[in-house]
């Protein structure tokens, strides 16, 4: 049942019409479901609204994460989110938002087979959640606030060698050749999976960015990576090469270079990960990932001498911080000064004389 457009952000949910003391919801469970109801309703003193679905309040989140215009791959995440959620709530027979204290999200958390960076990445996505929905008047607490977070072991930057770069083209040759599933065969294949290989290796753009590129952001020998909050669009520039790669490669559609635009974006990404992951396992990289490519450019651009701040930007970070995190060892600069730090320890040990500390030690076996 559609929700009311309350526009945006709201200051009072709505109580389901669907919950009623009388109801028998989920095979019996209308009673027990009511007195959960009626013991928060009595909480506040029997003042305000009754408590909201779960999925009441992810169908709020999400009308407001697309309102706000969101990236496809981060409202897919979220969406995915409130789907386990749901799962995990129908599970254990939980159908109210405010069923989830602490100790039930710890366990809904204990439940997910993320780890590392995934593992915080979607804490996030379930913190923001609960944010929206305390804010919104929804809950009288977050408990996803005091959830801690997990131990995470970053995973080092490992840009891609101008060797492996090279043999990674070779394998798209090999691959493209023999494969024989899917729409395009042969030298077709070939070479749609070398141009998707130099998009990544020159744009940095991430693999769901490349896969729906439209054709339109390319202009004359530009990338139009984003427009920039100041509505300043930020381009880059891209190698003749790269531009001739794309221009021979098979047209998958009018609009968009590597997607026909009537799947859904998760499952072509899907099967880009797939073919590199392939590639990968043909050129000898078995580690190979398609993030790679995006550091290969950042760490090229840092050791050319390029400030950190100009890699952000291109990058499409939300923050330096988060380029200082991944990048900052490739930094020139501070690599320079560094090596400029060790030299100073082999000045003179000696006040007042000259000579390294080998002529000093030397003299000192003369005499």
């Amino acid at each position: 049942m559609p929700l009311p457009d309350l526009g945006g952000r709201i200051d009072r949910w709505p109580r389901d019409p669907r919950v009623s003391p009388n109801s028998e919801l989920g095979g019996g469970r209308g009673r027990e479901t009511s007195k959960v109801e009626n013991e928060v309703f009595a909480q506040h003193g029997g003042e305000g609204t009754r408590p909201i679905t779960i999925a009441q309040a992810w169908e709020e989140f999400l009308a407001d994460a697309r309102a706000r215009n969101l990236r496809e791959p981060t409202l897919y995440k979220y969406d995915l989110l409130s789907r386990q959620m749901s799962r995990f709530a129908e599970d254990r027979g939980l159908r109210f938002l405010t069923e989830f204290d602490l100790p039930m999200l710890r366990k809904f958390r204990a439940s997910w087979p993320n780890q590392n960076l995934g593992a915080l990445k979607k804490l996030d996505y379930l913190r923001a959640f609960f944010r929206f929905v305390h804010e919104s008047k929804g809950l009288d607490e977050n408990p996803a606030r005091k959830l801690e977070s997990p131990k995470v072991n970053p995973r080092p930057t490992m840009p891609f060698t101008p060797d492996q770069v090279a043999d990674i083209l070779i394998a798209c040759e090999k691959y493209g050749n023999k494969c024989r599933g899917g729409r395009y065969r042969g030298p077709e294949n070939a070479r749609r999976i070398r141009a998707f290989v130099l998009l990544l290796r020159h744009s940095g753009l991430r693999i769901g960015d490349a896969v729906t590129l439209e054709r339109s952001r390319v202009l004359g020998d530009k990338l139009l990576l984003y427009t920039a909050k100041t509505g300043t669009p930020v381009y880059l520039p891209l190698p003749n090469f790269v531009l001739s790669a794309l221009e021979a490669m098979p047209r998958t559609s009018e609009a968009y270079f590597f997607w026909t635009g009537e799947s859904e974006i998760q499952s072509a990404t899907g099967d880009w990960q797939r073919t590199l992951k392939a590639v990968f396992r043909l050129a000898g990289i078995p580690d190979g990932h398609a993030h790679r490519f995006r550091d290969t450019l950042a760490v090229e651009l840092l050791q050319a001498g390029v400030p950190m701040d100009r890699v952000s930007m291109l990058l499409g970070h939300s923050s330096i911080r988060v380029t200082e995190k991944h990048y900052s060892p490739w930094v020139r600069a501070r690599q320079e000064q560094l090596e400029a730090d060790v030299r100073r320890t082999w000045e003179p040990v000696f006040p007042g004389t000259k000579g390294t500390p080998e002529v000093h030690e030397k003299a000192e076996r003369v005499n």
